[in-house]
């Protein structure tokens, strides 16, 4: 009777003790050296790898927490701060701030890491560094997701005019006359390679808020420090020195809509209804996709996954599976 009493509760310690374990999520983190340029990674949670690449240019991982949380209960999640973004180094030389050179830092990341075939999901423009990776090494992905972003930069900077021409006309005018006195090099010494304040709360504030969020604005909002690079001279580099409506930095060579239709890896485009980053962008790019899947969130903007978090991971895990 003892023995079977013993026995009994030791079976009932390992369950008990197997369910803690399974609720808890630890995280991981490190530098990976990818051909002589440190590229900083978190990881936390369970199953198949999911990469997932921040925007900006010039951003880090920090913005998708805690919102993508839940996407560790089914999958290991590996954020990265790109090259010269957030707690990667960051470069003397400009000029290697590139999606070429980011794609494969990507690369350096999946193999030092031992993913294996990996899902791999870019939002903004890591959208745009998910879809150089994809045309170069679609064999390494299960899956690809495609968040908010656009394929075509001369196509994204037609949707950035329509987007400037709808701000308050006494606002567009004031923003104009920012950009044509020139937004680096002015006030004191230590302001010169950023924006002026003005100019970053018209084009952060009036500007984009419109297209950033719809269903859940987040209170705690602040258009200047809350979208500013982590890195100036990356910023400058990909994005341009002439604003925030025109891409005219080492991004305006992105013209990826005539090879798309060479990916053939499961695909989902994911977009909110009123997004930065329009959804007839997202159309283009589903459209030339074998086989993709569209998703347009309603009520959501560029940060749809604040927006509309139950049906961003809704589909988001639809699409993924078990995989």
């Amino acid at each position: 009777m003892k023995r079977a009493f013993l026995a009994a509760l030791f079976a009932l310690t390992t369950a008990l003790s197997a369910s803690a374990q399974s609720a808890i999520y630890p995280q991981q983190e490190g530098y990976i050296d990818a051909h002589g340029v440190l590229i900083y990674y978190t990881t936390l949670g369970t199953g198949s790898p999911l990469v997932i690449l921040h925007g900006g240019p010039g951003a880090s991982h920090d913005y998708f927490l805690p919102w993508l949380l839940p996407l560790a209960r089914t999958h290991r999640l590996i954020f990265i701060d790109e090259r010269g973004s957030g707690r990667s180094e960051r470069l003397q030389d400009t000029s290697r701030y590139t999606v070429e050179a980011d794609v494969e830092d990507v690369e350096d990341v999946r193999v030092a890491l031992h993913l294996g075939k990996i899902s791999l999901l870019g939002h903004s423009c890591g959208g745009v560094l998910a879809q150089a990776y994809a045309l170069k090494y679609q064999q390494n992905l299960s899956h690809l997701i495609l968040n908010s972003t656009f394929a075509s930069t001369r196509a994204m900077n037609e949707t950035l005019a329509r987007e400037k021409a709808q701000m308050p006309p006494a606002k567009l005018a004031r923003l104009n006359e920012l950009e044509k006195a020139g937004l680096f090099g002015q006030g004191e010494a230590w302001e010169h390679g950023r924006y002026p304040a003005e100019y970053g709360a018209l084009a952060w504030g009036p500007g984009y808020f419109p297209f950033l969020y719809g269903a859940r604005p987040d209170s705690t909002y602040d258009p200047v420090s809350g979208n500013a690079p982590t890195n100036w001279e990356l910023y400058r580099e990909m994005w341009g020195s002439h604003g925030e409506f025109i891409i005219d930095g080492n991004l305006k060579s992105v013209e990826y809509l005539d090879r798309l239709p060479s990916l053939h890896v499961p695909t989902l485009v994911l977009v909110g209804d009123h997004d930065e980053c329009a959804p007839a962008l997202s159309k283009q790019m589903h459209e030339k996709i074998p086989g993709s899947t569209l998703v347009i969130l309603p009520n959501s903007g560029h940060m749809n996954f604040v927006d509309q978090p139950e049906l961003w991971h809704k589909a988001v895990n639809d699409f993924l599976g078990n995989e």
